[in-house]
């Protein structure tokens, strides 16, 4: 119920959103749980997407994703956005399915709601990392404010670090970058090589002064 509630307060926003769901989630009427639905799906909807990068390489499962129709009494007559039921699918094992239910704007499309149903597990690394390196967990819950400045902190923190790591990723690969080559002056012409002295450039042939 509290995540009926959360849905429709971000619908009533205008807020788009991916929400995951259980199988026994219902559907708005005449549908029924969003499990029963996404059995009925053809193979052929399925498609193999990444949802994003993970620490082993891509992210890979198989999804399907429908539109559900308009709600009249919530939609009005010239809907903004649309209603969606997603489920993801394991390769390795087909019992493993994830459900999902997703309010988007008109026009999005099923790689965008797989992006976005991804994106929970760059916050869920970016929180770890703050844990590690920032202490973002260690404080005494004590009061709110007190607690609101050591997140905030913490996080400013971690948002640092994420920054000077990467212009020193960016600096060590510019460093290692080798220096692109000059074209080879062995050039072949039918079945015998050519060695070509290249030509001077005007700046770089010395001046003489008479």
């Amino acid at each position: 119920m509290a995540r009926n509630r959360m849905r429709r307060t971000l619908e009533e926003a205008g807020v788009g959103c991916v929400l995951a769901v259980p199988k026994s989630q219902q559907l708005h009427a005449p549908f029924a749980r969003i499990d029963h639905a996404i059995a009925q799906a053809p193979e052929e909807a399925w498609e193999r997407m990444s949802c994003g990068d993970g620490a082993k390489g891509p992210r890979v499962y198989d999804w399907v994703a429908a539109c559900l129709p308009a709600i009249d009494v919530f939609d009005g007559d010239t809907p903004t956005h649309q209603r969606w039921m997603l489920a993801r699918r394991s390769l390795t094992r087909a019992d493993e399915i994830a459900y999902y239910v997703a309010y988007a704007p008109n026009g999005t499309t099923v790689a965008d709601l797989v992006r976005v149903a991804g994106a929970r597990w760059a916050i869920e690394e970016a929180f770890r990392a703050a844990k590690n390196e920032c202490g973002l967990d260690q404080h005494e819950v004590r009061r709110y404010p007190g607690w609101y400045r050591h997140i905030t902190l913490a996080m400013l923190a971690h948002a640092i670090l994420a920054v000077l790591a990467a212009q020193a990723t960016e600096k060590g690969a510019a460093e290692t970058t080798p220096p692109a080559l000059s074209p080879s002056p062995w050039q072949k012409s039918g079945d015998s090589w050519t060695y070509c002295f290249p030509t001077p450039s005007p700046e770089a042939t010395p001046s003489h002064t008479p």
